[in-house]
């Protein structure tokens, strides 16, 4: 059996072995990326694919004449045409809720950085500014109490609810946007944790941010299009929002003209909430596991319509 991964090196840019992978098969091929035009002769021959971030449509699957098995390594699937998967007999599996607990983390240190300004005051210390300072002490911008504030949760399922108890650990008041609406949207921070669908994409835009209290913070680690980011930017450069921590964006990597980048109150990371090594390793022992269960006629973590 022949297995190709298209999209390898996001998951083991070289500190994890794909042994638990490679036990499983007669020939495991890792491709650190793959362009859209490389997909069909690099899956020609293989009986199992496995992929992120390549769109499989019905076409390459079809030009794919062993390919019996695709194993997204992800918990999103959008990028498979799992209707064609299921005409074509073509099982699918996924990597469900593998890194609630990093992500959560990632939302929390996003929060802290918004609140704390750490990295600005860090910067500013190794210019020289606290040696040439005459106090003690200064900020650079003011630093915001987290305890008593409010914390909105779009999207309460196992990352959401997560943020919430950490939320709440901290002294702060927790709104769901699913069980109140209007509190969730009016609260001091929003943090999004819901997937994107095609009702959801661009939900914050210029009349939601309207509606948000005026100079609230909006965190997101979810995903990128979730954001109108023409709206956003005009948001904060105009101070109705007073700051931004996103993880994701809508194209990645984003272009030179992206309206975020190089605002001074929007923070951006590129979409490590999921990277501690343990939670890499936990992508590949599912992927084995998923695996192994399909060779045995099993259907662990199968995606169905």
């Amino acid at each position: 059996m022949k297995a190709v991964l298209l999209d390898g090196h996001t998951i083991n840019p070289g500190d994890l072995s794909w042994k638990p992978i490679e036990d499983l098969c007669d020939e495991f091929v890792v491709y650190d990326k793959t362009e859209p035009d490389q997909i069909a002769g690099r899956i020609a021959d293989c009986d199992v694919l496995m992929t992120s971030k390549c769109s499989i449509t019905r076409q390459l699957m079809e030009s794919a004449a062993n390919l019996k098995y695709i194993g997204e390594t992800a918990t999103g699937y959008n990028n498979i045409d799992i209707e064609a998967a299921a005409d074509l007999g073509i099982a699918v599996a996924n990597v469900p809720a593998y890194s609630t607990d990093a992500v959560a983390q990632h939302a929390i240190a996003l929060m802290l950085e918004l609140a704390n300004n750490v990295g600005l005051h860090s910067a500013g210390v190794h210019e020289g500014e606290w040696t040439n300072s005459e106090y003690f002490c200064y900020w650079k911008k003011p630093v915001t109490l987290l305890a008593g504030k409010s914390l909105g949760i779009i999207g309460y399922g196992a990352i959401g609810s997560r943020v919430a108890e950490i939320g709440a650990a901290l002294g702060m008041e927790i709104n769901i946007y699913s069980r109140d609406e209007k509190a969730t949207v009016s609260s001091d921070i929003i943090s999004l944790h819901c997937p994107l669908t095609e009702e959801n994409t661009r939900m914050i835009n210029e009349d939601f941010i309207d509606r948000m209290k005026p100079g609230a913070f909006l965190i997101n680690t979810a995903r990128g299009a979730l954001i109108d980011e023409h709206a956003m930017a005009a948001a904060l450069r105009s101070g109705k929002l007073g700051g931004a921590a996103l993880d994701v964006l809508t194209d990645e990597p984003p272009a030179e003209d992206n309206p975020l980048i190089g605002l001074d109150n929007c923070i951006i990371t590129p979409h490590i909430a999921w990277v501690p090594r343990e939670m890499r390793q936990k992508v590949i022992d599912i992927l084995a596991e998923n695996l192994a269960a399909w060779q045995k006629g099993e259907s662990l973590n199968r995606v169905e319509l």
